[in-house]
């Protein structure tokens, strides 16, 4: 019974990495400039995203903080 399982375990592992063998033939890879225009953009939307968020945290840390401090 264990040896059965063994020999089907080895024959789905070999279907499965002939399978991604498969799909990496498939792939089309960016040529370099592609790839570095595309790295730049991924990198200067990040950090203006994080600026905005920033500012925003920033901003409402200071109007939460106004209004606690507020006495009526």
């Amino acid at each position: 019974m264990g040896d059965s399982a063994k020999s089907g375990g080895t024959s789905k592992i070999t279907k499965f990495w002939s399978g991604v063998k498969a799909e990496f033939k498939k792939i089309t890879w960016p040529d370099k400039d592609s790839l570095i225009k595309q790295s730049i953009a991924v990198v200067v939307i990040s950090v203006v995203i994080g600026a905005i968020i920033t500012i925003l945290d920033f901003g409402l840390q200071y109007g939460v903080d106004f209004l606690t401090t507020l006495s009526f």
